[in-house]
């Protein structure tokens, strides 16, 4: 018996080495930073059997077999539709402003989606303003509203938007809401989804979490889009989910989250409700794409182009990273980044590092509390080396400022619902806008410092004191960042 158990015991080494060893080959040879390689290399080492799990899991992109062969199969016909709009009116590559046309050509190469111009765009800054005017276009409504979200939480002025929708759809408007299964897990568990469904709108849970499932698809994989698309001739999108702040997480005891959202009208919308018809798509299998693309172009004396740029599985890998890099290298004069989630990629580090350290006035602003602890260790691993570059980094401690915007040379903007870390940049399904309108930027300007006003800046010298205990905190959150 005794030599049974020791070749058993031996056996189950063995197996654990031939799995390690298999693990690891196959971290080693994925294309990827090499520092989230390396990350993945010590939890796999540190913590045995877990870490081989948690790789298994969620280490790698895995939309899931049938969502994959349908995302494979609907990017050339969804490519098609994108390129009509070349010919559209509202496409002046001619008069692009230079910062807005190396974005374009980027975009116009990799999927076919140009900057339009024509637009007219309205900052919505506090939650009852964003709730009521989206209520008020749903009203107006006539033929269809596209919505999508990753957060649906009910309670408070988010329900009237959801009575909105019920009269939509009661008057004979095709509502279709597409939400993320879950980051709108109290959403499905309330009676709001039959509610819905018996006045007629089509709820859908977008990435529906099975544990059974575990290890075909991965389960941290999310829609993270805020997306409202209304006749497809106005749109919202921003970082504000479907939610009334006062309602929202009072329990985390880090204040009301502070967001945006932007309402676009013009040749954009068609860009956004696309998106949407994409991920409607991709869960469904059914396509809701408008039949043709339409520019409603109003007469202003301002081309006021917008780059629309989406983002996740099916779609060019990395593009949204690549229009931060190419943005915020170009800056002149400054660049002011406000985001609720700092963990960002090794190429982004280094992109905010050499701009600051060429002269360029560099600002972050970011909560001073997070709803997320591990977030809030491993982004202040990277304090000490961005101050020494130069950056000047400001806590925010008016609630949890959610707001994802990047302001260059305070002439042009991104915003969207892109925060900087590597969940957003390389894994969820996300979107931004790049806007170059001089009056809106204005406008995000002013915004941002209403933010910095509300917040404190970290002294360089401080901070290189700070205990030993808070550096081995970061540095130990650090190692998680492919988790974060």
């Amino acid at each position: 018996m005794e030599e049974f158990y020791r070749v058993l015991t031996l056996t189950g080494i063995g197996l654990y080495w031939v799995l390690v060893a298999g693990v690891t080959l196959r971290v080693v040879i994925k294309r990827r930073s090499v520092s989230v390689s390396m990350a993945w290399l010590m939890i796999i080492y540190i913590l045995p059997v877990f870490g081989v799990i948690m790789y298994f899991l969620i280490g790698e992109l895995n939309l899931g077999r049938k969502r994959g062969e349908r995302a494979d199969q609907m990017f050339e016909a969804y490519r098609g539709w994108f390129n009509q709009l070349h010919d559209c009116a509202a496409h002046v590559p001619d008069k692009m402003p230079t910062q807005i046309a190396h974005i374009d050509h980027l975009c116009t190469n990799r999927m076919d989606i140009p900057a339009l111009g024509f637009n007219t765009l309205s900052l919505l800054t506090t939650p009852k303003g964003i709730l009521d005017a989206i209520v008020d276009d749903i009203d107006n409504a006539q033929e269809h509203v596209r919505m999508e979200f990753y957060i649906w939480h009910p309670g408070g002025l988010a329900d009237n938007v959801g009575r909105a929708l019920m009269n939509a759809a009661q008057r004979g408007v095709i509502v279709e809401v597409l939400l993320d299964s879950a980051g709108s897990v109290s959403f499905f568990r309330s009676d709001w989804p039959k509610r819905l469904k018996l006045s007629g709108v089509n709820v859908v849970q977008a990435l529906q979490v099975n544990p059974l499932r575990a290890f075909l698809r991965r389960l941290d994989l999310r829609l993270h889009r805020k997306i409202i698309a209304i006749d497809d001739t106005i749109a919202y999108t921003g970082s504000m989910n479907l939610v009334d702040p006062s309602c929202f997480k009072q329990s985390a005891g880090v204040g009301e989250w502070v967001d945006i959202m932007i309402r676009v009208k013009g040749p954009a919308v068609n860009v956004l409700a696309a998106i949407h018809a994409w991920d409607w798509e991709v869960e469904t299998g059914i396509q809701s794409l408008p039949s043709h693309p339409e520019c409603h172009i109003e007469t202003l004396e301002e081309l006021h182009p917008i780059q629309v740029v989406p983002s996740g599985p099916g779609m060019p890998h990395n593009l949204i990273q690549q229009v931060l890099g190419i943005a915020i290298s170009r800056a002149d004069k400054s660049v002011t980044i406000t985001t609720p989630y700092f963990v960002p990629s090794e190429e982004l580090l280094e992109v905010l590092r050499t701009v600051a350290q060429r002269g360029v006035k560099v600002k972050l602003i970011i909560p001073q509390k997070n709803d997320s602890i591990m977030v809030q260790w491993a982004s202040r691993a990277y304090y000490a080396e961005l101050l020494s570059a130069g950056v000047e980094i400001y806590e925010f401690h008016g609630g949890l400022l959610h707001t994802k915007s990047v302001v260059i040379d305070d002439t042009y903007c991104l915003v969207g619902t892109v925060n900087l870390d590597m969940r957003s940049l390389w894994l969820n399904f996300e979107v931004t806008l790049v806007v170059d309108d001089k009056a809106f930027t204005e406008e995000m300007v002013w915004l941002q410092r209403q933010y910095i006003d509300q917040s404190h800046r970290l002294d360089k010298a401080a901070w290189s004191n700070r205990s030993l205990t808070h550096r081995f905190l970061e540095r130990a959150f650090f190692l998680f960042s492919p988790l974060l």
